[in-house]
């Protein structure tokens, strides 16, 4: 059983990942601005914004793993990159393991391709959001080899418009856009969720970002 701290707990895929992460038996805290209407038990559900002083180390301390599905929206867009950095540097000094729930904008369509994002008929409203998780990611990279971290993108159809179903099955992938046969790149909250905790349990991307899709 892992302590799993989640930032941004009641949001699209925060609450999978929290659901996800109690339903696998772990110990595990919720950091929101607002509680869920539906609390699920045994999960300690903290409401206060990470923009507020001391919330960030409050989350980290005594976590062996924390995660953030914030996402930069509301008074979070454009500041959501330092936040996380902040978040990075204490997990380093803290030797706390660091997850980052990224978009699927930064993902190239093909090796050597164009990111999702640059591709004709990406929405230029997410763009800026993209744009601003993809700056995490370039983080991450840079930060210093002490911090174990992971960052996770979905597949492009990711999102409380699409929950899909729980089907238990998914693909791992790598910088790439995942795609089906058919050209699609779909994943429910509930299996990208799952995803996640698969990779808390059992580590396989130390200091990398892995894709989730069918």
């Amino acid at each position: 059983m892992a302590k799993i701290t989640i930032l941004g707990g009641t949001g699209y895929a925060g609450s999978n990942l929290v659901k996800a992460a109690a339903s696998a038996g772990h110990e595990v805290t919720s950091f929101s601005r607002s509680r869920p209407d539906e609390e699920i038990e045994g999960v300690a559900y903290v409401s206060a914004s990470v923009l507020e002083d001391g919330t960030l180390e409050h989350a980290i301390d005594g976590a062996d793993v924390v995660v953030s599905a914030l996402a930069p929206r509301g008074d979070l867009e454009g500041r959501t990159r330092g936040v996380l950095a902040q978040a990075a540097a204490l997990a380093t000094a803290k030797g706390v393991r660091f997850g980052v729930v990224g978009g699927a904008g930064s993902l190239f369509v093909a090796e050597g391709g164009p990111r999702l994002f640059d591709t004709e008929g990406f929405p230029d409203a997410i763009k800026p959001e993209a744009a601003e998780m993809a700056g995490v990611l370039d983080d991450l990279r840079a930060s210093a080899p002490e911090l174990d971290w992971f960052y996770v993108s979905p597949a492009a159809a990711f999102g409380a418009w699409a929950p899909g179903e729980a089907t238990g099955e998914y693909r791992i992938g790598g910088d790439v856009l995942l795609t089906d046969a058919n050209g699609d790149s779909n994943i429910s909250g509930a299996d990208f969720a799952t995803a996640i905790i698969a990779e808390i349990e059992h580590p396989a991307h130390r200091r990398a970002r892995f894709g989730v899709a069918y």
